[in-house]
């Protein structure tokens, strides 16, 4: 089971708060972390690990466990893709914090009762608050209730189910990081599909059962910030008869003009010269001046230099 680790925010560090959740970075001062035993528990977070944070609670300077039943403004829970490092690099606008990890976000829910968390990850975010925002350890079954609350959440609402088996996610999985990007997409679809039973592939045109129909990311999930990847300019229904899969490998892209053309490797096998062919020309129904962005970024990586 992985690690996780509780990290407070108070509310005159929202806008560093939302940078960081955004940018898929977070950071330290040098003299919090020289805190006894601080610097040790950040270093010890490997990739896989999770950081659960919370802003904006009630006062801190309560006995232990004051904070059982308290309610947080905002909770993120982050997965570390990159452990602690060292880094100068401008960030945030008031400091450099450069003790830094990288994480991908998975959960970001706002007025949080500590009832629906367990009691040590509570205790750990108030000890937190009370040491400027250190990296405190909490017990490990937050992070099975976490998953089980997402996958409860996500088994009561099965409008619009996708494709069986259909995870937009790249890298290592675990029961954490499942449960909330299912959750995840859960939410994007009952705002793509808002209701219908079937509905139109933006590719190839043909309208299928929403099982069928992925809501795809046109600028890759893993290369997209947090708000991209709920932005839902950057989501669009994908047949998984074919569209799917040739626009997230690349074979087919969007031009400027919202054409679809074939970016298919001249080595390639002809079946998939065929069927990347079958899109050409056509134009594709989610390309706008909101999408537009994402379509570019895309575009640049379908037509890069292979191994570029």
């Amino acid at each position: 089971m992985n690690i996780p680790a509780c990290v407070y925010v108070p509310r005159p560090s929202a806008a560093n708060f939302n940078i960081g959740i955004n940018q898929g970075i977070w950071g330290w001062r040098t003299s919090a972390l020289d805190r006894a035993g601080a610097r040790a528990v950040a270093q010890s977070l490997q990739v896989g690990d999770y950081l659960l944070f919370g802003h904006r609670g009630p006062s801190s300077r309560v006995a232990a466990n004051g904070w059982a039943s308290a309610t947080l403004v905002r909770i993120v829970v982050a997965r570390i893709t990159q452990p602690w490092y060292i880094a100068s690099t401008q960030v945030w606008p008031d400091d450099v914090y450069p003790e830094r990890v990288r994480m991908e976000i998975l959960d970001d829910r706002d007025h949080v009762q500590g009832t629906s968390l367990t009691p040590d990850v509570m205790e750990a975010l108030r000890m937190s608050a009370n040491k400027q925002g250190v990296p405190v350890l909490a017990g490990q079954g937050a992070l099975l209730q976490i998953a089980e609350q997402a996958t409860t959440d996500t088994d009561q609402d099965d409008e619009g189910a996708g494709p069986a088996g259909v995870l937009d996610v790249d890298g290592p999985t675990d029961a954490v990081r499942t449960a909330l990007v299912r959750k995840e997409q859960k939410r994007i679809r009952k705002h793509l599909f808002a209701g219908k039973t079937v509905a139109a592939c933006s590719l190839c045109g043909r309208t299928f059962p929403l099982r069928l129909l992925v809501a795809a990311h046109i600028k890759r999930r893993a290369d997209a910030t947090h708000e991209e990847r709920r932005t839902m300019a950057n989501i669009m229904p994908a047949c998984v008869m074919g569209c799917d899969a040739l626009f997230e490998y690349g074979f087919v892209h969007v031009d400027t003009d919202g054409v679809i053309r074939v970016s298919v490797p001249a080595e390639a096998p002809v079946d998939l010269v065929a069927a990347a062919s079958l899109l050409e020309g056509r134009l594709c129904a989610a390309f706008g001046e909101e999408s537009r962005g994402f379509f570019d970024h895309h575009r640049s990586k379908a037509l890069a230099p292979a191994g570029s």
